[in-house]
Formats: C-alpha cells, sequence, structure tokens
C-alpha cells in the first residue's frame, strides 16, 4: 500500500473515487483547495488503484489555522484495515508541525454513526448540529465534530 500526497495526474483519479463514494458531486473548486497544501490530501494505492483518500484544506486565518477534512474514505473491500487510520493520523501529524494549526474539524451527516465512532476515538468531538446541511441527502442535518490541536496529541486512547 503507497500512501502519497496528491499530484496533478492524480485529480481524475481522485474525481472518480469520490463519484463512486460519496453521495456528493464535488465541483472543481474542491479539486483546487486539494492541492493548495498536498500534503493534507492524501491517496492510498494498492498497486494502481486507489483505494482510499482523506482531502483536506488548510483555513488560514490571521493568527491561526483550521483543518477542514472534506472527506475520508476507503473501498469497501479494504476496510477494517488501519488505512483511514494511517491516512488521518499522517494528515494530523503534518499539522501538528505548525503550532499555528489549532484544530482540526469536519461536517458528519447526523445518521453515519460509524463515522462519528471513528472520529471519536481519535478525540473529536461532537461541537455543533446543523439542520439543513446537506442537499438532495436524507436526513440533511449534519454534526461538526471537531478537534483541538493545541494539546498537541494525535492518538487514540488505549
Amino acid at each position: 500500500m503507497a500512501i502519497v500526497p496528491i499530484q496533478e495526474d492524480d485529480v481524475d483519479k481522485l474525481m472518480r473515487f469520490n463519484a463512486a463514494m460519496f453521495p456528493v458531486n464535488y465541483q472543481a473548486k474542491f479539486y483546487d483547495e486539494c492541492r493548495v497544501v498536498p500534503e493534507v490530501t492524501l491517496l492510498a494505492f494498492n498497486e494502481e488503484e486507489l483505494v482510499a483518500s482523506i482531502a483536506c484544506r488548510l483555513e488560514r486565518q490571521v493568527d491561526v489555522a483550521k483543518l477542514y477534512i472534506m472527506t475520508l474514505g476507503v473501498l469497501a473491500p479494504y476496510r477494517r484495515q488501519g488505512i483511514a487510520t494511517t491516512l488521518l493520523q499522517r494528515v494530523l501529524g503534518f499539522c501538528l508541525q505548525d503550532e499555528n494549526v489549532v484544530e482540526a474539524y469536519l461536517h458528519v451527516q447526523i445518521s453515519n454513526e460509524e463515522a462519528i465512532a471513528f472520529y471519536e476515538k481519535y478525540g473529536f468531538k461532537i461541537v455543533d448540529k446543523i439542520e439543513n446541511y446537506y442537499r438532495r441527502i436524507d436526513p440533511p442535518h449534519c454534526y461538526v465534530l471537531a478537534k483541538d490541536l493545541r494539546q498537541r496529541v494525535d492518538r487514540a486512547p488505549p
């Protein structure tokens, strides 16, 4: 399994992967954001096949930055092998090298209990609920999960 930062020639592969994995049609802006800081958009390949990805963007503010996790997905045959954990930990590890990155956060559909449990395992907490966040997805509501990175801890509890 090779895990690599996104490169220009990987964008089409990521577009096809996302179309197969997620019920959302991501626009060109999404893929532009993936390439700004390639170290926070990682792709996992089994030989030539893209089997997992994490796509993030760094949102820089005046004195701090936040990591927004846009997507994290693993093809069904490759789940429960630690690939999502590795992707998340590598991205968080990159962010922990920059003391200005103070938080990681994401949106999760309220019915996606598996994803919520996964992120909670790594120290993310539900900090908000947004009604009608998604269009054309039922239920349309999401939770905002966040992890404080100022503590500089990126491991799951034992």
